[in-house]
Formats: structure tokens, C-alpha cells, sequence
């Protein structure tokens, strides 16, 4: 018993000349850090560090793990620090004072030890539902955020419609006509603006866009772009219009060059007809996205369009005013060609749906050149073509647009340029003319009404149209509403609905307020879904609008 005591003695006074590593560490491990671990958890971190120096034991190098004889584990650098500070052949495990010497020390070889602990893991998952439930409410707070903007839209839409009336109202006071001798009168139609209004959805960057088409039945955009730079490469964009809207690049064959005009067909054939500027008209697989026919022209191809008659018959416009007609099944020559009232580039062809009373094998297509609207009756043996008198002293025609389904026309102008000798030059001045905040000038709309072979106009506007680009213009059809006319204002950068007949503006469609003023390249509108969708192209920006009932 007295060896005993002795030898507890020993051991006491051991310890208090070399005191335990793990109470010393409070104020300085033996590596000389001084870290504070007085609200460290040792038992949350058992398995992980060295008892030590409270470090995270390495797989190699010095401070490896190891075991004592008695188990503990330890790293190996601590372990021999510990046993020059006890000066001895001999150590004493810190934990449990067993003696050990350095040949008895063992390497582990293990990368990580974990000692597991029930209550941790407890802590754990509640930590983790915490953390579920703040992510929560986080969507929570993005939801509500979300329907605040929606209230404060609609209360900016609700504003922006009432000064839209009194803008309508004092625009019918101004354009109200009376009864001109030639002619038609239209009958009365109510006051008031659409039942729906449309609303931004999304913008697309799109870098080179030219001009597109909807492609309804694939839910696609067909759109013609160009690369950047000097020579830059003509080519297609397919995008999805389903989120994520996917986009693939179709490239065209060589001498192609810019694509003038991109029309894709009517039915659900799948199949885009483009007129480029390299006396070309091409018929596009949007399936295969190949050319799977190709025609030359004698001249560069300004205009295109699909016959609303016969699925078979294609047309080109082209830049010294002749206008062709293909049949897709005789791929060697056109089958009619026909040259114009004037040597102008036709930019816009629209097909008339034929008359029952018309006479059988005559198709009948509207034209735009700058000297106005022409008709051309392909098949007729006489009355081939004529101008459209209702169009002939308003200026220079720079666009227009067409509803198959009601025979409403609309064509912009904008002012001839006088030259010195007093004669009208057709062609836009090349100085740019600094008014307003676009490259514009004051021109107008004319809206035309079709009656068998005869022209009525029904309504006039004055409009900011730009002095050199030839624009898109768009009728937009609504069932059981009266159409829209979707046009560019040049000065604003609006996309300004106006009501038919009356071209009363019934909603501007405002550009992206964080990038500048830019005009309307083009614009398209698809009633193949519900709610329908109108696109508008800007350069290097496509803006999706869809159409929403009024509250």
C-alpha cells in the first residue's frame, strides 16, 4: 500500500510539473497559436482533432495520426512535443497518464475518424429544418414581393389607360373626316378602345436581328440575323417559345446574303420562304432546317409571300420592280413574271384571297413600292395591274400591311423629298434629319377598306415614320373585336396600337427603360394560342408581349 501511494504521489507531481496539453491549450497549444477555445464543444469535435492542439490531423506529413498504448489518438508532431516536455524516456498520455514510449507510438491510417454522437446528429437536423423553413420563408417574402409589383403594374396600367382615352378621344375629335365626294363613307362604329391590352412577358437578346416570322404550329421564332463585324455571316435563329427558350442557328449556303423579307407558309406544312440579295428565293424545311428549293431571280428579292389560294404558288418582289410567280412543283422557271407600273423595289406583297365572283385562275396580290399600292391580277388577260388611286399623292409608300380576313389595308408614307429642278424624287434623303428623338419625319397611315376590285378610304392619321429605313407594320385580327394596327413610332421608340377604323391609339408599348431608344424593326402577332402573343423586334432586342383581359 505504500508503494502504491508512492507511486500515486509520483504521478501527481508529474502532472503538475507537466501539465495536461488540453488545459494548457486555453492560451497556447504547442505550436505556439494562441486561440482562444473556451466556447469550443470538445465533444462535438471528438474524432475529428487532435486532443492536443485542437487541430484537424493531416493524412501526411508531421502531424499525422497515431495511437498510444492505452488507444487515444493523437496527432504525431503533438505526441513527441509532448514527450521533450515531460524530459523522459518516457511519456504520459495526456487523457489518462499511461506511460508510453516513442517506439510504442503507432501510425494510423485512416484519412478521418469520426466518433459518432446521437445528440449532435439530433442538433444537426434541427439545425437543418431551421434552415429548410428560412428558405421558406424567403420564397414566402419573393412571392409577396412579386404580387406587389403585379398590383403596382396594374395600377400603372389602370393610369396609363385613362390618359390613353383622353388621348383617343381628342384624336377622334381631330380626325373625325367628313363625307369626301369619291368616297366611302364608313358606317358608325362605337367609341372605345380594345378589351384587352398587352402586356410585357419577356425580352430575348438577340444581337444582328433583322426581321422574323412565327412559326405557329412548331411554337417557334424564325428570325434573320447577321454577325457583327465586317462581312459578317447571314444566317437563322430557331427560338423556342417555351421557356427556357432554346435557340439553334440555321446557317445559309453561300451568296445568299441578307435575307430581305421571311414569310413562313400558312398551314402546318413547316416551311419558311425567304428573298435575299443574292437573286434568290428560297423555300426552308423548318423540320430539317435545310433549303429544299432554291430559285434565281434576275434581280435581288426584296419581297416574298405564300398564295392564301393555292399552297402550291410562291411570290417574289424584286428590287426593279417585277414581281414572279413560282409553282413548287416545276422547279425550273417561274411560272409567270410581270413587270411594274415603275422600276421601284417592291418591299411588301401580300395575296388577296379570291372572289367568289371573281373569275376562276385569276390570283390577285397587293403590292407596295414607293409610289404606292398597286394590284396585280396574275392569270387575268386584261387589267394585269393597276396603282391603287387612293394611295397615289400622300408621298412616298414605306410600308404596309394587309388583313385577309376583312380586306383592311393600312399603308405608311412619309414626305418626297423635292429637288432642286421641282420634280419628286422617290428616294429618301441620305443626311439624317435630327428631329425628335429617332431618325424621323412626320408622315402618315391611310387605312383602306377592299370592296371587290375597288379601294374606299376610311381612315387617315398623321404618324412619326423614320426618313430612310422601310419598317414593318403589322394588322393585328382579334376575333369578335375590331383589328388592331401594330406600327414603330420613330420618335418615341413605341410600339403603338391603334384602333381600325378610326386609328385611334389605343395602347404605346413602351422600349425596355434600362437600354436607349431604338426603333421597330418588326413585328408579328399569333392568335394560335390563348392568351394570343404579339413580338416585337428591336435591334439586338425581341420583346414578347401577351394579351390580357382588362379588370
Amino acid at each position: 500500500m505504500e508503494e502504491e501511494d508512492q507511486v500515486r504521489v509520483s504521478q501527481a507531481n508529474n502532472s503538475s510539473t507537466c501539465s495536461s496539453p488540453s488545459q494548457q491549450n486555453t492560451t497556447s497549444d504547442v505550436h505556439g497559436n494562441r486561440d482562444n477555445f473556451e466556447d469550443y464543444d470538445a465533444s462535438q469535435c471528438d474524432g475529428l482533432f487532435c486532443p492536443i492542439c485542437m487541430h484537424a490531423w493531416t493524412a501526411d506529413g508531421d502531424h499525422y495520426l497515431c495511437s498510444l498504448p492505452c488507444g487515444h489518438l493523437y496527432g504525431m508532431s503533438c505526441v513527441k512535443r509532448w514527450l521533450e516536455l515531460c524530459g523522459k524516456n518516457f511519456g504520459k498520455c495526456p487523457q489518462c497518464n499511461i506511460k508510453y514510449k516513442m517506439k510504442e507510438i503507432r501510425k494510423i491510417y485512416a484519412s478521418r475518424v469520426v466518433v459518432a454522437d446521437e445528440d449532435f446528429n439530433k442538433k444537426l437536423q434541427v439545425a437543418e429544418t431551421k434552415c429548410t423553413l428560412l428558405v421558406e420563408k424567403e420564397a414566402d417574402w419573393h412571392r409577396k414581393e412579386e404580387e406587389w409589383h403585379k398590383r403596382e403594374n396594374a395600377l400603372c396600367l389602370e393610369l396609363h389607360q385613362l390618359k390613353e382615352r383622353t388621348k383617343e378621344m381628342e384624336q377622334l375629335l381631330q380626325n373625325r373626316r367628313s363625307v369626301v365626294e369619291g368616297y366611302m363613307v364608313p358606317p358608325s362604329f362605337p367609341v372605345g378602345g380594345s378589351s384587352h391590352h398587352f402586356l410585357l412577358q419577356k425580352e430575348l437578346q438577340l444581337e444582328g436581328a433583322r426581321l422574323f416570322d412565327i412559326d405557329a404550329s412548331g411554337q417557334t421564332l424564325i428570325i434573320a440575323r447577321r454577325l457583327s463585324g465586317l462581312g459578317g455571316e447571314h444566317f437563322l435563329s430557331k427560338i423556342s417559345l417555351i421557356p427556357p427558350y432554346e435557340s439553334q442557328n440555321i446557317f445559309l449556303p453561300p451568296n445568299t446574303k441578307a435575307c430581305r423579307d421571311l414569310r413562313v407558309a400558312p398551314s402546318f406544312a413547316r416551311l419558311a420562304l425567304l428573298a435575299t440579295l443574292g437573286k434568290k428565293m428560297s423555300i426552308l424545311s423548318l423540320e430539317s432546317n435545310n433549303v429544299v428549293l432554291a430559285y434565281d431571280l434576275p434581280a435581288a428579292a426584296w419581297s416574298c409571300s405564300w398564295d392564301l389560294n393555292n399552297p402550291h404558288n410562291v411570290y417574289a418582289g424584286l428590287q426593279n420592280g417585277m414581281l414572279f410567280l413560282f409553282d413548287m412543283r416545276q422547279t425550273g422557271r417561274p411560272v409567270e413574271s410581270m413587270t411594274g407600273l415603275a422600276c421601284n423595289p417592291v418591299h411588301n406583297i401580300h395575296s388577296v384571297i379570291r372572289n367568289p365572283s371573281s373569275p376562276g385562275g385569276v390570283n390577285t396580290l397587293l403590292s407596295a413600292s414607293a409610289i404606292g399600292l398597286c394590284q396585280w391580277n396574275f392569270g387575268a388577260v386584261e387589267e394585269r395591274q393597276s396603282q391603287v388611286p387612293e394611295t397615289e399623292n400622300h408621298g412616298v409608300c414605306i410600308s404596309s400591311a394587309y388583313s385577309p380576313s376583312n380586306d383592311d389595308i393600312v399603308a405608311s408614307f412619309r414626305p418626297k423629298v423635292e429637288m432642286l429642278n421641282e420634280m419628286a424624287f422617290s428616294q429618301p434623303n441620305l443626311t439624317p434629319i435630327p428631329t425628335g428623338l429617332g431618325q424621323g419625319v412626320q408622315g402618315s397611315h391611310v387605312h383602306l377598306k377592299r370592296v371587290g376590285n375597288k379601294y374606299y378610304q376610311w381612315g387617315f392619321s398623321q404618324a412619326n415614320v423614320n426618313h430612310i429605313r422601310l419598317p414593318k407594320s403589322l394588322i393585328i385580327e382579334r376575333k369578335n373585336e375590331r383589328p388592331l394596327f401594330a406600327s414603330g413610332d420613330e420618335f418615341t421608340g413605341e410600339l403603338v396600337l391603334q384602333d381600325l377604323p378610326s386609328l385611334a391609339v389605343v395602347q404605346r408599348l413602351q422600349p425596355s427603360p434600362f437600354s436607349p431608344i431604338s426603333p421597330v424593326l418588326d413585328v408579328k402577332h399569333t392568335n394560335a394560342w390563348s392568351p394570343s402573343f404579339l413580338c416585337c423586334l428591336r435591334e439586338d432586342k425581341l420583346q414578347l408581349f401577351s394579351a390580357k383581359p382588362l379588370p
